[in-house]
């Protein structure tokens, strides 16, 4: 069926046909709405006509961040992305020979998945785990080992887009996020 994350079909098929634009999803999917963030991809694709990878690791800096900058822009802070998909995109080139698919159908366990991540820009712990977490649940990319490597995202529930199938189930993720943000929020004020 495809990916149900943008809203959007024609941002959806983007990223079913388009790895890096799967990967930049992830990488915006920081402080920034599900769907907006994986709409990223797309955006770039309309705007600079091409997810080659060594395209974008060798345009001019300014020009490509001006193309992210452009409202709707790729973030809420687009020039910072805009260098951090420019960053991905020259180490997907020189470690993966411009395919990032490679990141996934070369890993060999769960735990060198989640290190194979760990190493892409703007990929911490968490994010690293919840893309493990999506490629499992939606992608089928399973290696031994990969549900221990993503934790509870890759329990059954709706934690992250790893969930995220609809709209519906964009709305309950969205919901988990608001709770487990008024928790911390609680359990960090001083009774």
């Amino acid at each position: 069926m495809g990916f149900q994350i943008t809203g959007l079909p024609e941002a959806d098929a983007v990223l079913d046909e388009y790895p890096l634009a799967l990967v930049i999803g992830m990488q915006l999917d920081q402080q920034y709405g599900i769907e907006h963030a994986f709409r990223g991809g797309w955006k770039i694709l309309t705007r600079f006509g091409t997810l080659d990878t060594g395209a974008i690791a060798a345009a001019d800096p300014e020009r490509f961040s001006e193309l992210c900058r452009t409202p709707p822009a790729i973030h809420r802070f687009p020039a910072a992305k805009a260098t951090a998909v420019q960053k991905l995109a020259t180490l997907v080139e020189d470690s993966y020979a411009g395919d990032p698919a490679r990141i996934w159908t070369e890993a060999t366990t769960g735990d060198d998945l989640l290190k194979r991540l760990k190493q892409l820009p703007a990929f911490g712990p968490q994010t690293s785990k919840i893309f493990v977490a999506l490629i499992g649940k939606q992608l089928g990319v399973r290696p031994e080992g990969w549900e221990a490597a993503a934790g509870d995202y890759a329990l059954p529930g709706y934690r992250s887009v790893a969930d995220v199938v609809d709209a519906e189930s964009l709305t309950r993720v969205r919901d988990y996020k608001k709770q487990k943000k008024a928790a911390a929020k609680a359990a960090a004020t001083p009774a």
